[in-house]
């Protein structure tokens, strides 16, 4: 792509000269000039009234698109158990699929998992692919991204979806470079193009302050992880039919760099935000590190997980494993309870998508209250306490 002055159509009114992020526009005998430095944001494109600017884009196709066809989803697995993140992604991935008048198509890795395939058949997809063998039972990113890129391949897919977890981040953009395709990452929203069939992929850009869509149009297959629980799975329907389909690893030739010689389970409390169903999130409003222990018991009581904001965080009081944001963990439990937590954007963008969120905030202007379902104002070393203690009434803990 390039950007270009119509000289014909400029008249060096200047306008455009501010709205340059990167003051590299000049208005040089009363036309403008753009130097060298054009990242193609686009701003000065939306700010000339005159249209003499604008952004000349390659539409050279370099593959015949016809050729791909469905919409993938690789469904992760951990110690032979399904993953909610894969649900997640069969249920977007079925309205893409719908849209597009393509299959759903799901791709199972590990070691004797093809019982697990039945699940991902009863959650929308029309077609599983089962690859099964001892060198897929822990992942590996040679291993995986083999059997993947031969199965793409093989099969041509227009679409495929991972979710944005530990093993998608590491997986995904192996794959895509080795099938020389685009690869969005952390999306929170997708759409389609039908006449053009290609993916709308949206993702939170220059600090969660605006959202990018992002088009892969001249190859294929197009790829996006996508952050778990910002989707909702589809009911599981025990009467859907589907195809299993095991993929033939008997000839593979296994490219192995590493060996896994011992898995050794954390000892401890294991945060596991993603998949909890309540969360008690504490921020800077809890005054001190020490208040966090109401948080912990409230989160106890209600056999919850603890949560925390970015400056609770960056200030020390709770490990990193706790924080809930744009750079942190994507949550979507049932309850999640915003204790002393302002508002930012890169926070909510981590938690909107709960089903039901109280805040608690001295601030009643703080902006975590546009999107809570209850919201109560006061100071949360207060109400914390008192919270618990009808909780625990309520629920017969001593």
């Amino acid at each position: 792509m390039s950007i270009k002055v119509l000289v014909d159509k400029c008249y060096g009114c200047k306008v455009c000269v501010p709205s340059c992020p990167f003051g590299i526009i000049e208005v040089i005998d009363k036309k403008a000039v753009i130097k060298d430095g054009c990242n193609l944001c686009g701003a000065c494109v939306s700010t000339c009234k005159f249209n003499a600017i604008e952004i000349v884009r390659d539409t050279k196709t370099t593959i015949d698109k016809s050729l791909y066809n469905g919409v993938w989803v690789f469904a992760e697995s951990r110690e032979g158990k399904l993953a909610n993140v894969a649900y997640e992604l069969l249920g977007e991935g079925r309205k893409l699929a719908d849209q597009l008048g393509e299959p759903l198509v799901a791709i199972l890795l590990g070691d004797n998992i093809e019982s697990e395939a039945s699940k991902l058949i009863a959650h929308g997809a029309d077609k599983v692919f089962v690859a099964e063998a001892p060198e897929l039972k822990y992942f590996l990113e040679d291993t995986y991204t083999q059997v993947i890129v031969d199965l793409v391949n093989k099969e041509k897919p227009n679409i495929i979806l991972m979710g944005a977890t530990a093993i998608g981040r590491s997986l995904a953009p192996k794959i895509a470079a080795r099938l020389e395709t685009g690869l969005t990452a952390d999306c929170t929203n997708l759409d389609v193009d039908v006449a053009e069939k290609n993916l709308l992929q949206t993702r939170p850009a220059f600090g969660g302050n605006l959202m990018a869509t992002i088009l892969c149009p001249n190859h294929r297959p197009q790829m996006a992880t996508v952050r778990p629980k910002v989707f909702k799975p589809l009911a599981f329907d025990a009467a859907r039919n589907g195809e299993i389909v095991k993929v033939d690893l008997s000839k593979m030739t296994w490219d192995l760099r590493v060996k896994i010689l011992e898995v050794v389970n954390e000892v401890g409390n294991s945060v596991n935000l993603e998949e909890a169903n309540i969360i008690v999130a504490g921020g800077r409003g809890l005054c001190d590190p020490k208040n966090f222990a109401m948080v912990e018991e409230l989160a106890a009581v209600l056999g919850g997980a603890v949560g925390a904001s970015r400056a609770a965080v960056d200030a020390g009081w709770i490990p990193y494993s706790h924080q809930v944001g744009q750079t942190g963990k994507t949550v979507g439990p049932k309850v999640y309870f915003a204790c002393g937590i302002h508002g930012a954007i890169q926070h909510m963008a981590g938690m909107q998508s709960s089903d039901i969120i109280i805040a608690i905030n001295k601030n009643p202007d703080a902006p975590i209250f546009k999107i809570a379902t209850y919201g109560i104002v006061g100071d949360v070393r207060e109400i914390l306490p008192l919270l618990t203690k009808e909780f625990k009434k309520a629920l017969g803990v001593a």
